[in-house]
């Protein structure tokens, strides 16, 4: 979803698998992404979470430009996406909690690095 943030024209994406995860886009939203997460099924076929009370489906607008923010990290993939978006926002943003990122991907910050991210981690917890 954080690359669809900076393509050109409007994106959907409908979760089939996992019910709670667009918890993350709350900190897109706060960095200047335009996103907007229904319950209603926006996929072409009708899913499991249809008739439930689940944000499953979003609606994307891009490009926009990310400013920097402070993030918590929820979770592992949501946190990792937190921290993609952060690397391509303007300005600086702090992330907190990225010991859970850590032990989810390995040499995360040397591969980041590598890649020519700008990032300090000397004060993650």
């Amino acid at each position: 979803m954080v690359a669809l943030t900076q393509a050109e024209g409007v994106s959907i994406v409908h979760e089939t698998v996992y019910e709670n995860r667009f918890g993350f886009t709350d900190a897109l939203i706060r960095m200047g992404a335009s996103i907007q997460v229904h319950r209603e099924c926006l996929g072409s076929v009708p899913c499991r979470f249809g008739q439930r009370n689940f944000l499953h489906s979003a609606v994307i607008s891009g490009p926009t430009q990310l400013k920097g923010t402070d993030i918590d990290v929820p979770d592992l993939r949501g946190g990792f996406s937190h921290l993609i978006a952060a690397l391509a926002a303007t300005g600086t943003s702090r992330v907190t909690g990225i010991d859970i990122i850590n032990r989810g991907y390995e040499r995360f910050t040397e591969k980041l690095a590598g890649l020519g991210a700008d990032f300090d981690i000397s004060s993650a917890k």
